[in-house]
């Protein structure tokens, strides 16, 4: 009797256990994200473009590729929010998008993003569309919340500061530790803001700054240290190595100060995007398949430089 009773009550947890691949439960410790003992941890990885635009690769294979090959160890569903096809127009199918992202994240043992991808405040629908995946994943430590992609010069930080006190307490209801990622205005450059008035009396909240290397130099840089130095925790949830409207020339030597930089500062980087746009910011090209698998010639440069930076740093030993 006690034999069926003791396979009755672990049950649950084996079948738990064989249906994903659990990660390390994440936290911040002073300005670092961390695991569980304070050590720190560096996430490298890829965000998906716009998912009202390029939902073809809101793949389990594409997730798969991006970890077996591209050696990420974090991918970033970004949700279009109030585009045509997106969120506000077609909730379920971006829904249904993202979800497939995360789940596949989850059985592959990665942590992933799942970022609200506006350039907007709309309150009402990101609490409720938050309330619901953290209800929903709140219980895996691999899921991490980006609140709001990228203010613009349109909000204030005050604004800003107050949508995101009303976007962390509703997730904190369903998920008192996961990550959360908070935006600031001028696309998520005006750190400095936030190192004047950060949000109070909260755990685990990381502050967003986004860098394009052709357009973002060494002042970026700086303006970021000034905060961390002063206590502000940073993650660089979006860059890459063009200018900031995603095309032009890429600037390979500031990109390369930019990863070294990331590297010594023990931050955690996403670069943008897995999609196949006209233009430089798109790692692939129209003859990439949906599912991965893609060949040096399914690539564009930025996405043949981007790969071999990720590779290199998981082959120093710098991710978690």
């Amino acid at each position: 009797m006690k034999a069926a009773l003791f396979i009755i009550i672990l049950f649950p947890f084996i079948s738990k256990g064989q249906m994903v691949n659990t990660v390390a439960p994440l936290q911040v410790t002073g300005t670092q994200l961390s695991n569980s003992k304070g050590e720190s941890v560096s996430l490298y990885g890829m965000s998906f473009g716009w998912s009202c635009f390029h939902p073809r690769f809101y793949t389990k294979g594409a997730v798969q590729w991006l970890k077996d090959d591209w050696k990420v160890n974090v991918v970033r569903a970004a949700m279009g929010v109030e585009h045509e096809d997106g969120y506000l127009r077609n909730p379920n199918g971006n829904i249904q998008r993202v979800e497939t992202v995360v789940d596949a994240a989850i059985e592959e043992g990665l942590y992933v993003i799942i970022d609200w991808h506006s350039h907007n405040i709309f309150t009402r629908d990101a609490k409720l569309f938050f309330d619901s995946m953290s209800r929903k994943y709140g219980q895996y430590p691999n899921v991490i919340y980006e609140i709001f992609n990228e203010p613009t010069r349109d909000q204030t930080w005050k604004e800003v500061k107050a949508y995101s006190i009303e976007l962390i307490n509703a997730i904190r209801k369903n998920d008192p530790d996961n990550i959360i990622l908070v935006g600031n205005t001028e696309w998520d450059q005006r750190i400095d803001l936030v190192q004047q008035d950060p949000i109070k009396d909260v755990s685990n909240i990381m502050y967003t700054v986004h860098f394009y290397a052709g357009t973002h130099k060494q002042w970026l840089r700086d303006r970021t240290d000034e905060a961390i130095r002063n206590g502000i925790p940073v993650f660089i949830s979006e860059s890459a190595g063009m200018e900031a409207s995603g095309d032009g020339k890429i600037d390979d030597v500031e990109w390369k100060k930019y990863i070294d930089w990331i590297v010594k500062n023990k931050l955690s980087w996403i670069s943008w995007s897995v999609s196949d746009k006209e233009e430089t910011c798109s790692v692939l090209l129209k003859s990439a398949a949906s599912t991965g698998h893609w060949k040096t010639s399914d690539l564009r440069e930025s996405g043949i430089k981007t790969r071999q930076y990720l590779r290199q740093l998981a082959s120093r030993g710098t991710h978690f």
